[in-house]
């Protein structure tokens, strides 16, 4: 699994990444082209002969140089982005791939959003924000310094107007990051609600529901657009109040530079008077005092939303769940059928403990495991898969403990049959094989030939991720079928033949015995007498529950 970092490792990274300098140095340059446009001009005012020619081809030399660097700094801030998106993403996957139980954020649904829609606002957070915030950190400064050297009433302006749209800007954020946060977890929730109202869409047009479910979206998506529009609102006050106080502070420059230009103020620099190339220098400065605040401003937004996100991150970092058992290998350790025994298992469910009796069950055998409903049955199936890790005990495979370094090895042996039927949206026949061959022995095993026929497309119909066009009895024999393909030492089912008629019922209940018949280990956690009449073992499951703190 990838290592976790921090916060701070993740997103301050850029901060001081080669782009963000390249941008700075850029936006360093416009003192320079302004000095050189400032001369020209007050040598046109005070009948000095330059060069235009000169002075074109050094400001075009500039403008080149600006641009090339403003380029890199895009590219190389692109490429930072992407990577730390790329690293994000890829250790949600991975951790989630390993995880057991509920995310703390959500379902699926807010998991898919914020690998996809709610990461990639993080794109303008680190290509625009932190950018505009290295810039505003030395840009006014540099041009404040040298406001200064020729005026300091102008750098008393810049310095009253500078502080106060930083004041203003961190007022309106607060409001923003709050409104952003909630439109973050209103994304999540209609995400949420997507997938789960496609997941029954078949059903619910079976019973007529499409009314309800099309007016829920509405209301649901009308409550995301009003969230939006909130933070928009805010992000727009946030640019209100910069354009006017950046608009009084280039107004109150202009107006002092003109009136000491005429001869009508005398006070306002260091004893001379204010020569034509300092006045035009001063004029062309001032709107680059506040350009990082604009930009600043511009990208508040792209602020709020990252911060959202990156705390959202941080949440589901913080979210301490059970991970698999298993470190990625898949070495097979065990030369033949192994018996299976638990020693003092303990399992941490919520808030409570599940304390299991020891058990044995021999290679080869087929044993019942029984129980009221909720005793921890399928919890213990999972223990016996290596899909949760015990607090106490040990789960014992042959001689061997149950741990990270075989886990997967084992699990490569198993077939597993789940009470739930899950698919992809792809073909039967995929959703068996998962691309690799299927043959006519597991397809006869686990008695649906009779299905693919009466498809449409037969094997290679398609099925949505709850066997959309199956019943619940065809559905479950494509599960068995699934188990057995690979041919597994040790077939793990959960409630085969719950909820199935009779005939049905019975034909799972003959692949599973043909299945044993031929030396395979089948396990089977069950209410049905039928099927527990013709187990060799039967094991009832009533776990002492110990009370503990959640």
């Amino acid at each position: 699994m990838a290592q976790s970092v921090s916060a701070d490792e993740d997103f301050e990274a850029p901060l001081r990444s080669l782009g963000s300098v390249l941008s700075l140095a850029a936006a360093l340059i416009w003192p320079l082209q302004a000095a050189l446009i400032a001369n020209a001009l007050a040598g046109l005012l005070q009948g000095r002969e330059a060069s235009p020619f000169l002075v074109a081809a050094a400001f075009f030399v500039l403008a080149i140089l600006r641009a090339g660097l403003l380029a890199l700094s895009q590219r190389k801030l692109s490429e930072d982005a992407e990577f730390t998106l790329t690293r994000l993403r890829s250790e949600l996957v991975e951790r989630e791939a390993t995880a057991t139980g509920a995310s703390v954020i959500g379902g699926p649904g807010a998991l898919a959003a914020l690998a996809g829609e709610k990461l990639e606002a993080l794109r303008p957070y680190l290509m625009r924000y932190r950018p505009a915030r290295m810039r505003v950190s030395v840009l006014p400064v540099v041009i404040l310094l040298i406001t200064l050297w020729y005026s300091w009433a102008c750098a008393v302006v810049l310095l009253m107007a500078g502080p106060l749209i930083p004041l203003f800007m961190a007022l309106v954020g607060w409001a923003a990051k709050d409104a952003s946060e909630r439109q973050m977890v209103e994304i999540g929730a209609l995400s949420d609600l997507l997938v789960d109202r496609l997941a029954a869409l078949y059903d619910l047009r079976l019973i007529g529901a499409g009314g309800p479910v099309v007016q829920s979206f509405e209301h649901a998506s009308e409550s995301l657009r009003e969230r939006t529009m909130a933070v928009l609102r805010i992000a727009f006050l946030s640019s209100t109040v910069l354009e006017l106080f950046s608009a009084l502070g280039v107004a109150m420059i202009a107006v002092w530079v003109g009136f000491s230009l005429l001869g009508q103020i005398g006070w306002g620099t260091w004893g001379q008077g204010l020569d034509p190339f300092a006045g035009i220098f001063l004029l062309l400065l001032a709107p680059d005092y506040f350009q990082p605040l604009r930009d600043l401003a511009a990208a508040w937004h792209d602020k709020a939303a990252g911060e959202a996100v990156l705390d959202e991150m941080q949440t589901w970092r913080n979210d301490a769940r059970p991970q698999l058992i298993g470190d990625g290998g898949a070495a097979t350790t065990w030369a033949g059928p192994v018996a299976i025994g638990l020693r003092g298992v303990v399992l941490r469910q919520a808030n409570q403990r599940l304390i299991y009796p020891d058990i044995d069950i021999k290679a080869g055998t087929r044993t019942a495991l029984i129980g009221k409903s909720g005793a921890g049955k399928t919890s213990l199936l999972r223990l016996l898969a290596g899909l949760a890790r015990p607090e106490q005990g040990q789960v014992l495979i042959g001689d061997e403990v149950l741990s990270d370094a075989n886990a997967d090895g084992w699990r490569a042996r198993l077939g597993w049959m789940p009470q739930a039927p899950h698919f992809l949206s792809q073909s039967l026949r995929y959703n068996i094989g998962f691309g690799q061959p299927v043959t006519d022995g597991t397809l006869m095993r686990a008695r649906i030939n009779g299905v693919i026929a009466a498809l449409p497309k037969g094997d290679l119909t398609l099925l949505g991720d709850r066997g959309a066009g199956l019943s619940g009895g065809e559905a479950r024999r494509v599960t068995l079928a699934r188990a057995l393909q690979s041919a597994p030492d040790v077939l793990l089912a959960d409630e085969p033949t719950a909820d199935l008629d009779a005939d049905t019922a019975e034909k799972v209940i003959t692949g599973l015995m043909d299945y044993a018949a031929e030396g395979g280990t089948l396990i089977v956690a069950t209410h049905d007498p039928r099927l527990i009449e013709r187990m060799d073992h039967v094991v009832e499951i009533a776990p002492d529950r110990e009370r503990v703190d959640p």
